[in-house]
């Protein structure tokens, strides 16, 4: 447990901990993205999954127990990501120059800044997130069980679709960042492979804001009632 510590302590250890913590998140996001499309089979047929995550691993856990337990590990993983990436922040920050560091917070892309900042505010929305459709605290017309009527009861009402396109917005900037950087990480990139790491996480991040947006823009519009 000492080295564990000891290793975090290190660049090293808080990279390797944004590595990990980042692909439990990219496919935690997959997953949830292609479970949200099954409402395009309509009330049954998503009802029916939201009732199956529900069920699933019962008698040998409790109702939902399966469930909350992704939820938890996915929280965690979220907060380990945003708390290695200012840790890995602050130390950049000390080990150089001023001059040097002011140099590169005025270079540093929109798309990187979201890896900060991004970050923390997808972490507020995870939180929103959980207390709209899950809880239903922040849903005012929230049945338990009724997952498909929920979420077109949800998005009714265009500025909590305006806070999904903003959130689902920036967790695209932030997926094509951390893809592109991971890439980094592994020693993968060079002159002949940029262009193919840098396409692959440009098509992945388009392909989860597509896959995302579907759902509240579909309700709003009326091709999902």
């Amino acid at each position: 447990m000492t080295g564990v510590l000891t290793l975090y302590r290190t660049s090293i250890g808080k990279k390797a901990v944004m590595a990990v913590t980042g692909l439990i998140g990219y496919g935690f996001v997959v997953a949830h993205m292609i479970g949200n499309l099954k409402i395009f089979e309509g009330s049954v047929g998503f009802n029916a999954y939201a009732e199956f995550l529900r069920e699933v691993g019962y008698p040998l856990v409790p109702h939902t127990g399966l469930l909350w337990i992704a939820r938890i590990v996915l929280l965690t993983a979220v907060i380990l990501h945003v708390v290695s990436a200012i840790q890995l922040t602050r130390m950049g920050l000390v080990s150089r120059p001023m001059n040097y560091a002011q140099k590169k917070s005025v270079q540093a892309s929109f798309a990187s800044m979201t890896l900060r900042w991004g970050g923390i505010a997808l972490l507020f929305f995870i939180i929103y997130h959980l207390l709209h459709f899950t809880i239903g605290v922040a849903h005012p017309d929230f049945v338990y069980g009724a997952a498909y009527e929920n979420v077109v009861i949800g998005f009714q009402n265009p500025f909590i679709v305006l806070i999904y396109l903003v959130a689902i917005s920036a967790l695209a900037m932030h997926l094509y960042h951390g893809v592109w950087s991971m890439f980094q990480t592994l020693g993968l990139n060079n002159v002949r492979t940029n262009s193919l790491w840098r396409g692959l996480a440009t098509l992945s991040a388009i392909a989860l804001f597509v896959g995302f947006s579907l759902v509240p823009l579909s309700v709003m519009f009326g091709l999902v009632r």
